[in-house]
């Protein structure tokens, strides 16, 4: 079976493929220095919550504690991409989707011909 076959496996890739490409996006703006660096401890506070026993909501139901890991994750990540300059995030948007190669200034090839001036 292909995955064009069947429509909820087909949703199911598209959101890990959203979900990947998200992530791409956060490492990326992590790594842009046209990105302050205040915006950059967003995305570092979120992994602390995550990392620490400390929730919002307790464990006591089943998933019910994770959610709330989940909310945060979700709302921080998106927040730090609209807090990002919009221009940066539309540039690394366009090179994870395929859309323009990424400009390599440090190592740009000039082809040419060369040749003795008689």
């Amino acid at each position: 079976m292909h995955v064009s076959d069947n429509p909820h496996l087909r949703s199911q890739v598209h959101l890990l493929r959203t979900v990947i490409n998200r992530a791409r996006l956060v490492w990326r703006l992590m790594r842009d220095p046209r990105v302050p660096g205040y915006l950059k401890a967003l995305p570092v506070a979120i992994l602390i919550y995550l990392a620490l026993p400390v929730d919002l909501l307790p464990d006591i139901a089943p998933l019910l504690g994770q959610v709330d890991d989940l909310g945060v994750l979700i709302v921080g990540i998106e927040s730090f991409i609209a807090l990002c300059p919009s221009e940066v995030v539309e540039e690394h948007l366009r090179q994870i989707e395929g859309r323009v190669r990424p400009s390599r200034t440090t190592s740009e090839t000039i082809e040419g011909e060369w040749r003795l001036k008689e």
